[in-house]
């Protein structure tokens, strides 16, 4: 049976890997980019494939908290059910790493944009939909001040807390909707994979992308995932596995989802 399924950050990488991989098999997918003229190419490349699905492009700057809010009301607009939704844009540097509303744009687009796209998509996913959030084997104690952008942390930092705070919120959301709600499941895709990213950061070729693409997919559709919510998938040991002892600790997820709420209602449009 056909799905339709958003994943962001998809003009590339691992990313596009996976939307290729997902069209393939017929399902509907809703690819999002930053760049009109990436999200163009990909939209084509991916049409071009043999026995393909729908595709649907969405333009959006997930550092902006306005732009995530105005991607939820056209995905809403244009689809009345969603069964997946791949949150797998993400940043590790920057030229410039404050964004316009004042955020670090790793916690902006890392874990702020997700929080906001999902919690707002939660109406068009049914219980046995699925969000799938990518985290990192890098992952480290969130700084609260950091979070909210008082406080500039170095590239490696920032992405690491960012990649813990996803899983943070990820495990609390899990628990808050329960039966009620699509499972809700961080995955780290394996690190050092050829992407823009990796390569950037590390100077590195890196790994297949084929293989984080594959374990998306797995994630999005396999039964193993089913009755996963609130877990994390290390792909490094290809098991479920425990994540940061913090993402486990109900008060400091907590705390993680309130300051979260609290810049979304700060910076976004509450009209």
């Amino acid at each position: 049976m056909s799905k339709t399924i958003l994943i962001t950050g998809s003009t590339d990488g691992i990313g596009l890997e996976t939307a290729k991989m997902l069209v393939s098999k017929g399902h509907k997918v809703l690819i999002h980019g930053r760049s009109p003229a990436k999200l163009e190419k990909a939209q084509k490349s991916l049409s071009a494939l043999p026995d393909c699905g729908q595709v649907e492009s969405y333009v959006a700057d997930l550092s902006r908290i306005v732009d995530v809010e105005t991607l939820v009301k056209a995905v809403a607009e244009k689809n009345a059910r969603l069964d997946v939704l791949i949150n797998n844009a993400g940043v590790y540097s920057a030229p410039d790493p404050i964004t316009r509303d004042g955020l670090d744009v790793r916690f902006a687009v890392n874990t702020i944009a997700p929080y906001l796209l999902t919690k707002g998509l939660l109406p068009l996913i049914e219980s046995s939909g699925r969000v799938i959030n990518l985290s990192s084997a890098a992952q480290a104690p969130v700084d609260p001040e950091a979070l909210v952008g008082r406080v500039k942390l170095s590239d490696g930092m920032a992405y690491a807390q960012s990649k813990l705070a996803i899983t943070m919120w990820s495990h609390s959301m899990a628990l808050a909707l329960k039966d009620d709600g699509p499972a809700i499941i961080a995955v780290n895709p394996r690190s050092m994979l050829g992407s823009k990213m990796v390569k950037e950061a590390y100077g590195v070729a890196g790994g297949d992308l084929r293989i984080g693409a594959e374990i998306l997919c797995r994630a999005a559709l396999s039964d193993e995932f089913a009755d996963a919510s609130g877990k994390y998938f290390d792909n490094d040991t290809g098991r479920f596995a425990s994540p940061h002892p913090d993402a486990l600790n109900a008060k400091k997820c907590e705390d993680v989802v309130r300051e979260i709420e609290a810049i979304i209602a700060e910076k976004g449009n509450n009209d």
